[in-house]
């Protein structure tokens, strides 16, 4: 199968134009077409010569993702569906403003893409597991993500015209997508170099626009891909899968800690902070008689002032077919409480898109044995 040419970087693409003697302008102007106008043919690209197309086209694919469904909530949260050209599925969730979800000031727009087909981590509240992991995705159907649901918001607006010889600038004005959080199916972190080479792309002010520090990448805790992490050149923002904040919570619940404990992933996450010195995230879903419990905040407060964390609580999403239950909201609200009198930066949010199967993984895995059952 060919390689996909979302898949390569500005430079990888001068690197073969420069092989095939076209001149360098040529890239800026196939950029153009792929980030800009977000163009899904060969022949939609006029201004590229005829044969240069063709050259196109016989070495590199231009796949597009399938929208199979798309869930709407009331608050405008929108979970899309999609499927591969294996016929795979994943899930992309685009999630409407909210004051300082994962950055500064408002979030705008912030959509959380996917990283693998299925999840091999197996976390016991999650989704995304449940039918195992099937493959990983290539940058290409990272980057897709993004462009799919630029082309069909009806907030995207084609970036100012820059001439054909010049890259895009990256300014957009008004997009659909302004942050990306990269914590959708999958361990983003199990995917590294294909994930760090879509986000190169969506980063580049050639390619998705979309600035460092409205990147988060989210990991339930592979402590050495922190690490290398760490040493990356890009300011990512890191957000940790915590969700229990001793190792006989995160045992029970997350077999990962079972290879890296907390000692491990706490030395790692202070590893990029001394390359970064940026603020983590811990992402902690309170599971009711799991997590949820006043014994639980001391703990996780003390790595959260260790680690100079922000603490973002989660209320638990119902799984069909798993027996975790949300808290009550009082029970939230007093682990809030607790925190912050243990002086920790902390939000608690309702899960956006609770009524459309906003856990990841849900409307894939219902989907899925949907159609298996009709199959059968």
């Amino acid at each position: 199968m060919l390689q996909d040419i979302k898949s390569l970087t500005r430079e990888e693409l001068e690197t073969q134009f420069a092989a095939w003697q076209q001149p360098k302008y040529r890239v800026a102007q196939l950029l153009e077409w792929l980030y800009v106008h977000r163009v899904t043919s060969w022949e939609a690209m006029t201004n590229l010569p005829k044969p240069l197309r063709e050259k196109l086209q016989e070495n590199f694919s231009l796949q597009t993702l399938e929208l199979l469904r798309k869930q709407g909530a009331p608050d405008t949260t929108q979970k899309f569906l999609w499927r591969l050209h294996d016929h795979a599925l994943i899930e992309s969730v685009l999630i409407p403003a909210n004051p300082a979800l994962y950055g500064e000031a408002s979030d705008r727009h912030t959509l959380c893409v996917s990283t693998q087909v299925g999840c091999a981590y197996g976390c016991k509240f999650c989704a995304s597991g449940l039918d195992g992991w099937k493959r990983n995705l290539t940058p290409d159907e990272i980057v897709e993500q993004v462009m799919a649901v630029e082309r069909l918001g009806p907030q995207s607006t084609v970036r100012s015209q820059s001439s054909a010889a010049q890259p895009p600038t990256g300014d957009c004005g008004l997009r659909t997508v302004d942050n990306l959080v990269v914590m959708g199916m999958g361990e983003p972190l199990a995917n590294y170099d294909h994930l760090l080479q879509a986000l190169r792309i969506l980063n580049a002010p050639w390619g998705g626009g979309i600035g460092a520090r409205k990147i988060t990448i989210s990991t339930s805790g592979l402590a050495p891909q922190i690490r290398r992490l760490a040493d990356e050149p890009l300011q990512f923002r890191l957000a940790i899968s915590l969700h229990g904040a001793t190792d006989e919570v995160r045992n029970k619940i997350m077999p990962v800690n079972r290879k890296y404990p907390l000692k491990e992933l706490v030395a790692a996450c202070e590893h990029y902070q001394g390359q970064k010195g940026r603020m983590l995230t811990f992402e902690y879903i309170l599971i009711a008689g799991v997590n949820d419990s006043i014994e639980q905040v001391r703990p996780l407060a003390a790595l959260a002032r260790k680690l100079f964390a922000k603490v973002n609580l989660i209320p638990y999403n119902k799984v069909e077919g798993l027996p975790w239950e949300r808290p009550d909201e009082e029970t939230q609200e007093k682990f809030l409480a607790a925190l912050e009198k243990q002086k920790v930066v902390a939000t608690l949010r309702r899960e956006k898109g609770h009524d459309i199967d906003a856990a990841c993984g849900q409307l894939r895995l219902k989907t899925e044995r949907g159609l298996h059952g009709a199959a059968g």
